[in-house]
């Protein structure tokens, strides 16, 4: 049956999705580590096998990352990629059930300092990552062990439920979410920078019409501009951030340098310059660790169609 015009009632497909995550997040939770491990890496090789849309479309991305990998290469990882993938979510939903000192226990990072430092400036601190491991458990890290509360933003989902769902799941990990809503959001993160706060910004994709075209892996992609222009605008620390996981349970972090603001160029220059910046920072940590990066959409421009296909 069609639905009317105007109808913002979720349909039957948004309505299982919403179901399928509150289940995850009510059972798995529940269940001994070593099954809940055992059961994401049996969905996802299943998914792997499928050879769905977002398999073909990951494996799209990764040839770009590794472009001299062969098809079994390629598939290897994927299949990688996949695992990856279903161990964020698997982490994810067990996320709210761990103590500060798990947390703690399950990330290393790196360059630490360059965070601390920038926020005992006072100066407020942009920490921008890529889709790469599982960022809010870095998140949870920053709030349980360094103790610093900070701000994020966070796209709207169909249906209102879900989004819903994932806001309370990342506040009460610790962290402030505003929904993606333009204007708003951006002059809250502002504020938030200017009284010496952290803001986390994922920050590796962007089709709207305010993105900058970067050069990514050899070709065309766009990435937001928020973190250049909130770095531009109130002072604030720029650092990228990247992530990986390994053979043990506890994942890797990295804090790079700081991206500073170039001394000559008008605004849209300066967001051009940076945010190429970031996209090297993020280049050399998806390079490393290409089966960690959970890109599952398209991201090239010359992988849109012209109505700017989201899949």
């Amino acid at each position: 049956m069609s639905r009317a015009p105007g109808d913002t009632r979720p349909g039957p497909k948004e309505r299982i999705s919403d179901g399928l995550y509150g289940l995850g997040w009510a059972a798995v939770k529940k269940l001994p580590e070593p099954a809940a491990r055992a059961l994401f890496r049996t969905i996802a090789d299943q998914v792997w096998k499928r050879r769905g849309k977002s398999v073909l479309r990951l494996e799209s991305n990764l040839a770009r990352v590794v472009p001299d990998a062969s098809p079994a290469r390629l598939a290897e990882l994927s299949r990688a990629g996949m695992r990856s993938y279903m161990r964020y979510w698997m982490e994810s939903f067990r996320l709210p059930t761990w103590s500060a000192g798990r947390i703690k226990d399950s990330i290393e990072v790196a360059d630490t300092h360059r965070l601390t430092e920038g926020l005992d400036a006072g100066r407020g601190v942009v920490l921008a990552l890529p889709h790469l491991g599982n960022w809010d458990l870095a998140g949870a890290w920053v709030t349980t062990d360094l103790k610093v509360p900070f701000t994020t933003v966070a796209e709207r989902l169909k249906p209102e439920s879900l989004y819903d769902r994932f806001v309370a799941y990342r506040e009460g990990l610790g962290m402030e979410v505003l929904a993606h809503n333009g204007g708003t959001a951006f002059g809250t993160l502002a504020q938030r920078l200017r009284a010496g706060g952290l803001v986390c910004l994922v920050a590796d994709r962007d089709l709207s019409a305010s993105g900058v075209e970067v050069t990514f892996f050899g070709d065309a992609a766009r990435m937001p501009a928020g973190p250049s222009l909130l770095a531009q605008q109130t002072g604030a620390l720029l650092l990228p951030v990247t992530l990986h996981y390994d053979d043990t349970p506890v994942m890797k972090a990295r804090i790079h340098p700081p991206v500073e603001v170039p001394g000559s160029g008008d605004r849209a220059q300066r967001t051009s310059v940076m945010t190429q910046a970031l996209a090297d920072a993020f280049a050399l940590g998806i390079a490393e660790h290409p089966e960690d990066w959970h890109m599952l959409q398209r991201l090239w421009l010359a992988d849109l169609e012209p109505l700017g296909d989201q899949q």
